[in-house]
């Protein structure tokens, strides 16, 4: 199993495909690992983009197989530490990038902290907040109830981290005026229910500056573990263009 070890953080990795080098961050909120595109999210970019592109998942810190402490300074530039951490230990020193769900804020938060090193962004149904902050949300508390071995954790300190993750509206690792500051070329699919407002994405796309939008592109399919939102036909192909268009 691949890992990054470094300090005293354990991050767990696959690499799928060859081909320029994609960082994948999949759905499943703090909870987002490897597996997620395989079960949750709305097509698998592990399997879908493998014969163009050289392609990175990882389960985040305190997911899957990741581990990291958790303290009260800990907020979005955690998350952005692991992830250059890993490019340079993947000796990569450009890439594009696609999240699902959560994973537009942790792309978004490395292009403001290191814009040099993402040629493109897709972002697929990015989750956010409209309105103030009401404390820790339902898939907090739900990754709370998995999280493990951290025996330094108080209530005080899950506190304050959820604070520092979701106290700001919007997309809460960015400011509005680092998106209509930021050159990048976006692909923008917005999301569909309460988590994942449509206005979320849509907003993202309108202030953006070297942005494209596809509004539909998910349809509700029954599976055995209830509905899922899958891409509509066609979409993956659109993906995959932009993403090509965009190689350096």
């Amino acid at each position: 199993m691949p890992l990054l070890n470094y300090d005293r953080v354990t991050i767990h990795y696959e690499e799928f495909g060859s081909g320029y080098p994609v960082l994948l961050f999949s759905g499943g909120s703090l909870n987002s690992s490897v597996d997620a595109w395989h079960t949750i999210t709305a097509f698998d970019a592990t399997v879908d983009f493998a014969k163009d592109f050289r392609l990175i998942a990882l389960d985040i810190r305190n997911a899957g197989e990741s581990w990291a402490p958790i303290t009260i300074e800990d907020g979005w530039h955690s998350y952005t530490t692991d992830h250059i951490r890993l490019l340079d230990h993947l000796g990569i020193e450009r890439c594009h990038v696609l999240g699902h769900c959560i994973g537009p804020s942790f792309s978004l938060h490395l292009m403001q902290t290191q814009p040099w090193r993402v040629s493109a962004a897709v972002h697929a149904t990015p989750s956010g907040r409209i309105g103030p902050y009401k404390g820790r949300r339902p898939s907090f508390e739900q990754w709370v109830s998995t999280h493990r071995n951290h025996p330094e954790v108080t209530e005080a300190v899950l506190d304050q981290f959820a604070w520092n993750l979701y106290e700001r509206d919007f997309i809460p690792s960015v400011t509005r005026e680092f998106i209509q500051g930021c050159q990048t070329p976006m692909l923008v699919l917005p999301g569909h229910d309460q988590w994942h407002p449509p206005e979320i994405g849509l907003e993202l796309a309108r202030l953006a500056p070297n942005s494209e939008c596809i509004r539909e592109w998910v349809h509700d399919v029954e599976t055995p573990e209830g509905v899922r939102h899958l891409a509509l036909p066609g979409i993956v192909d659109r993906i995959r263009d932009f993403m090509l268009k965009h190689v350096p």
